[in-house]
């Protein structure tokens, strides 16, 4: 199956076809890990049932923490050197 990736924004986005979605259980606002295999140029995506479970942390406020460092990477990672 081969996908055509297109530009967003700032982003350059992978949609995903129904079948792909519906044979990983995946839906609008589910979060996904993503695995880059270099040396195979391979990407791995895994669900993330519940990530922050037992962690004591409002999954909320870790949304809001992870679409923040998504957001404003590149001015940290300055902001750090």
């Amino acid at each position: 199956m081969l996908r055509r990736l297109f530009k967003t924004g700032n982003s350059i986005v992978l949609s995903l076809p129904r079948e792909v979605l519906d044979g990983l259980k995946l839906a609008d606002g589910d979060e996904v890990s993503l695995v880059l295999e270099s040396e195979e140029h391979r990407l791995v995506v895994t669900k993330v049932d519940k990530p922050l479970s037992g962690s004591g942390i409002d999954p909320d406020f870790a949304g809001h923490v992870a679409e923040f460092l998504d957001e404003y990477h590149t001015a940290l990672e300055d902001l750090a050197r």
